[in-house]
């Protein structure tokens, strides 16, 4: 007999296994939409005066062509990245060193220093400066570094599920979890029985969790592996507006994709509002679909804005060391243990937040989704 709320072993490995298939499908949506994404260079001419705490912040939240990792004096070391360009019925395909971190053209494109395209590949002139007032539309499929990363992270989930499902195959049904398994088994019945079960209908979860495993997974790890300092973690992915916006827009899709009619009733028809709110002046009908598009923008902001503001609080204050610095040594040496202190801190405090968002985010999809196939007598 089967106990509520422990883990039956065919339904736990089912469960697992179909993880990768609905994470490879969100993966090939998000690498799409990422790579008409705005993107920055990964390094600009310094400024003559010192340390420049602003660019070195936003150089890291924006996306980039190349990836870099470190500068010794004059030299910028980084890891070139694929560019791929499709311009007036021609292909182009080059790495991106050849704009030499966005100073020089390279086949008469370069990044844009400035103005409203700034940070995105442009057609130039013979000069190799000036943007071409004729040009056409650029088809942009460039692997940037949050595209890169997405594969990375992409590439590391898929082996850490697929070995976790593997495990639920070779071992019976009396055994308990070990290793990686005794890690990832907890989250996943966290997913399982404390957001699904919680926000949607018993006969109908199934339908969802899937998804809902997915985007917590890919969220979570994806926040984890942006506050490593160094390659392959860095990348600020769910920082980025595109990518929280297409993960917003897969939540958007499903959720009226699997819709019954009881929803539909209560954006149009909505039970036990009085007559003259919906006739003749749609009133709740318009508040209601007003609610349908603000769900994704909601979901959008929230992951974003909260992984961004934490990316540049901890960049400020190792900034801080250089900017004290700068004006003298001793105010660079005094400010430096308190800066570490709060790095530290930060640090920690972002561990958790990078639970705390994923779970937010997976929580109220569950609850959209919740919303949206309700029971008839609800």
């Amino acid at each position: 007999m089967k106990v509520k709320g422990k883990p039956d072993k065919d339904h736990f490995r089912s469960m697992i296994c179909n993880i990768p298939g609905v994470f490879l499908a969100m993966l090939l949506i998000l690498f799409t939409v990422n790579v008409f994404a705005e993107t920055s260079p990964a390094e600009q001419k310094k400024e003559k005066g010192g340390f420049d705490a602003g660019k070195v912040i936003i150089d890291h939240i924006l996306d980039a062509y190349d990836w870099h990792i470190a500068d010794y004096g004059d030299t910028h070391i980084s890891i070139p990245l694929p560019v791929i360009l499709f311009y007036e019925g021609k292909w182009y395909f080059f790495f991106s060193h050849k704009f030499h971190h966005g100073k020089d053209a390279y086949k008469g494109f370069r990044i844009a220093g400035d103005g409203h395209k700034k940070g995105r590949i442009i057609k130039v002139l013979d000069d190799g400066i000036t943007p071409d007032p004729n040009a056409s539309f650029i088809l942009d499929l460039s692997i940037t570094k949050n595209a890169f990363s997405i594969f990375i992270s992409a590439s590391l989930l898929c082996w850490l599920l697929i070995s976790v499902a593997r495990t639920y195959t070779h071992c019976g049904p009396k055994r308990a979890p070990r290793g990686l398994s005794a890690f990832i088994e907890p989250l996943i019945l966290f997913v399982r029985d404390d957001l699904a079960r919680s926000a949607i209908p018993e006969d109908k979860v199934d339908r969802f969790l899937p998804y809902l495993l997915s985007l917590f997974f890919f969220i979570f790890f994806n926040n984890l592996l942006g506050l490593v300092p160094f390659f392959p973690g860095g990348a600020n992915v769910t920082g980025s507006i595109s990518v929280t916006l297409t993960l917003s827009l897969f939540t958007f899709m499903t959720l009226h994709l699997f819709a019954n009619k009881e929803y539909w009733k209560h954006i149009f028809n909505t039970p036990g509002v009085p007559v003259w709110l919906k006739f003749p002046i749609p009133l709740m009908p318009v508040i209601e679909l007003v609610g349908v598009f603000v769900k994704p923008i909601v979901l959008t902001l929230r992951l974003f804005a909260n992984i961004t503001a934490g990316h540049m609080i901890i960049l400020g204050f190792v900034s801080l060391i250089f900017v004290l610095g700068a004006s003298g040594t001793i105010m660079g040496l005094a400010i430096s243990p308190l800066s570490v202190i709060f790095v530290i801190f930060m640090n920690f405090l972002e561990l958790l937040v990078a639970f705390i968002q994923a779970y937010v985010f997976t929580f109220f999809s569950a609850i959209f989704f919740g919303m949206a196939v309700p029971d008839e007598h609800h």
